[in-house]
């Protein structure tokens, strides 16, 4: 890990989430969400398969064996740090200053941190640590869902934890892991979802619903 340089574990991490969820890595996608551009990215990228972090053919761009367990230690580290600073700092602004320390954080503070922290399974927007998985499989994006479904927010995807006004956005209106909602409208014809949070109604493009991922409450009688 000490002769990876921070671009290429931002790299890394992004190709080990899109890997999960079965997603093809490609080079314009990683430009958009590393805000670099795609003559970058292709630079990047041969110094990965050169490096023996990722292979590139006919079949697609995918993480090796060392890629893979270096993406893993950059995926824990990060999420880690997030609750490092989870006490201290708004919800919506975690990914992202997290992003800047990973980077420095040593095997000995990982382990700490774990240890410190009570062994988590996610971070804190509900993504899984690498090889806790199974702790976040049963949750379903909000798109599928029903009306009247009372459901309690779980996850926002990794992904859309690269977009700052997106989570702003869910933050300011109570839309984070742990918080009750009740569906009130799902329309596939204009790709929109309305939910009750507190007593509010939250009005979400599909592009963004299906970034949240819930689980259905069972009511008693």
């Amino acid at each position: 890990m000490d002769k990876i340089s921070p671009t290429i574990e931002n790299y890394l991490s992004l190709m080990y989430v899109l890997e999960l969820d079965k997603e093809p890595v490609l080079g314009v996608h990683l430009a958009q969400l590393l805000n670099v551009t795609p003559p970058t990215v292709t630079n990047t990228l041969k110094r990965m398969v050169r490096d023996g972090l990722i292979t590139m053919d006919k079949n697609g761009t995918r993480l090796t064996k060392a890629g893979k367990q270096s993406a893993r230690t950059v995926v824990r580290r990060h999420m880690l740090t997030e609750w490092m600073m989870a006490r201290i700092l708004p919800w919506s602004k975690l990914h992202r200053e997290a992003h800047n320390l990973e980077h420095a954080i040593s095997s000995e503070v990982e382990t700490a941190l774990f240890e410190e922290l009570g062994h988590p399974q996610t971070c804190p927007h509900g993504n899984p640590l690498p090889g806790c998985e199974e702790a976040v499989a049963a949750w379903i994006p909000i798109t599928e869902t029903s009306p009247d479904d009372v459901v309690v927010i779980r996850r926002i995807h990794e992904l859309a934890e690269y977009n700052a006004e997106l989570l702003e956005f869910l933050e300011s209106k109570g839309l984070k892991p742990d918080a009750e909602a009740i569906v009130r409208e799902v329309l596939p014809f204009n790709q929109t979802v309305t939910l009750e949070v507190e007593g509010q109604a939250v009005t979400l493009g599909f592009a963004s619903a299906q970034q949240l991922f819930v689980e259905r409450r069972v009511l008693t009688h």
